[in-house]
């Protein structure tokens, strides 16, 4: 529609007024979603069987290299791993814990905990696996890296009970009223 002059005129008044005409927001498109959750799903359920298999084979020779069948070598590198590797991700943890952090940031900080634990989480894979990844890995453990879940073991329960205590002395502290900004 164009008026005398060749100007586009307005369209004609809406009866049922411009609230009928308002676009509505456009939704979510479930079964988009549901395909690509089912997709992601089945892709982590082949990461983790593939990871199964792989992980404990892998981390039981790198420490039967570092350990060569020593038992002596094996029990203290399992305490240094188990205990470093125990006592920094609950620190970094500590971190995530803070009342002022968002969302994002305690994410963050979470993924970098798990990152900071995977030494021991690999060595657990070994331990508690139940899977023929998992027993190549005790079998390899067993002759090439005596002592070392022993050792891991016992610095992770070390780890734990220092960072408890550390937590407690923190936490039983007197806070100052100088300390507060005003």
């Amino acid at each position: 529609m164009s008026d005398v002059h060749g100007v586009p005129s307005a369209p004609p008044p809406d009866p049922e007024g411009d609230y009928a005409r308002a676009p509505e927001p456009p939704g979510r498109d479930w079964r988009r979603t549901l395909v690509l959750s089912a997709v992601g799903l089945a892709l982590l359920i082949i990461a983790y069987i593939i990871l199964a298999a792989f992980i404990p084979r892998w981390w039981s020779q790198q420490i039967g290299r570092a350990v060569d069948g020593s038992f002596s070598t094996g029990t203290l590198l399992g305490l240094c791993l188990g205990f470093t590797f125990t006592v920094v991700p609950l620190a970094v943890l500590t971190l995530a814990c803070r009342r002022n952090s968002t969302w994002q940031l305690r994410l963050t900080w979470f993924i970098v905990a798990v990152v900071l634990a995977f030494p021991n989480l690999c060595t657990l894979s070994v331990a508690a696996g139940d899977g023929s990844g998992a027993h190549a890995g005790q079998r390899t453990m067993d002759v090439t890296a005596p002592g070392f879940r022993g050792g891991t073991l016992a610095g992770a329960i070390v780890a734990l009970a220092v960072y408890l205590f550390v937590l407690f002395l923190i936490l039983r502290r007197p806070r100052r009223a100088d300390s507060y900004p005003a």
